[in-house]
């Protein structure tokens, strides 16, 4: 009853926001702006870098936001700890709880870690042990709870309702996207005179943020969306108008691969504010993070190659535009690396 509750009451609250033709965008903004101020004790302004090489390629001025040099290595610190610190006193000592296989349970263990609440992480069998002992160091208690990520939230979201403990969802709830949407506020202070963002997408609470900042203070602002062509579940759900049910196949975009829960408030967000979905392969995914490591000299993981290889797609139409490429996380195992390089 109580996830019902908070369900209908985030739907609702997404509905008043958004409102018609992005007229409610403003209280989305404000959300962000919020959050920013709150994080900054907490999280880093991370680097605008321009790339002269993809400059060259494109004919665009292009940038990367390196939230690969972010604190725990991704921007998921962002929503985490700014759900953990929107939670009342009673409810942080009672400890939160998620599923992860990767950067959002080790976000939640960082921030759990910072503000002294404890923190369970649900992950499913067979995750990576390195990202385990990432959450282990952190301080976090960790679960191993069945072979899919949707049973494994499942069952940690029953553990949550039982002990009245909250769950923080890595993309589902309205605290976490006002956190990711602190990148765009960093945008507009970095980058005024920004014309287009490439942004990767998976839940979709990432960009989501992102274009609610960006497009309630530059409307102008081309957002674009970039999927891995093996899991694109909602660049397909935006098309269908409706969240689908779809597989989703291996790839090295791990960070944004999988399904997207069919109450998700981040639909609506994907649905109104971005401008182009852009699909790739894997193989330009495994060309984008070799270029990100030999010319840009940064390390970064596949979701972050899925917005560096869109650029490969998008090169015609942003000729001489402002370009900024979000490179969400530097997270990537060795046993990839070796496989890409």
């Amino acid at each position: 009853m109580l996830r019902l509750v908070l369900v209908l009451g985030l739907v609702l609250g997404l509905v008043l926001v958004l409102g018609t033709n992005l007229s409610g965008m403003t209280s989305v903004a404000a959300l962000i702006e919020d959050a920013e101020r709150r994080l900054r004790p907490h999280v880093r302004e991370t680097m605008l870098v321009p790339s002269l090489a993809l400059g060259e390629a494109t004919g665009a001025e292009v940038w990367l936001k390196c939230e690969n040099l972010q604190v725990t290595g991704s921007f998921k610190v962002r929503g985490a700890t700014n759900c953990l610190l929107s939670l009342p006193d009673e409810r942080r000592h009672r400890g939160v709880i998620a599923a992860s296989s990767g950067n959002h349970g080790i976000a939640v263990a960082h921030a759990g870690r910072a503000l002294g609440i404890p923190v369970t992480v649900y992950v499913p069998e067979g995750a990576s042990p390195v990202k385990i002992a990432a959450m282990h160091r952190l301080g976090a208690t960790v679960v191993a709870f069945g072979t899919d990520g949707l049973d494994t939230e499942i069952e940690a979201r029953r553990h949550a309702e039982a002990g009245g403990r909250a769950y923080v969802s890595p993309y589902n709830d309205l605290a976490v996207v006002a956190g990711q949407g602190t990148i765009g506020v960093e945008l507009l202070r970095q980058a005024p005179e920004l014309d287009v963002v490439v942004v990767a997408v998976g839940g979709g609470g990432l960009i989501g943020g992102i274009a609610a900042i960006l497009k309630q203070r530059r409307p102008g602002i081309h957002v674009v969306g970039a999927q891995p062509a093996n899991s694109r579940v909602m660049a397909d759900s935006v098309r269908a108008g409706r969240v689908l049910d779809l597989p989703s196949l291996p790839t090295l975009s791990d960070g944004t691969a999988g399904g997207v829960e069919q109450d998700t408030l981040t639909f609506a967000m994907c649905r109104d504010l971005v401008d182009e979905w852009i699909i790739v392969d894997e193989a330009a995914i495994g060309r984008a993070m070799r270029h990100a490591i030999e010319v840009e000299h940064l390390l970064i993981e596949g979701a972050a190659g899925v917005a560096l290889a869109a650029l490969e797609v998008h090169r015609a139409t942003i000729r001489g535009a402002r370009v900024v490429v979000v490179l969400c996380g530097a997270n990537v195992s060795a046993e990839t690396l070796r496989r890409v390089v």
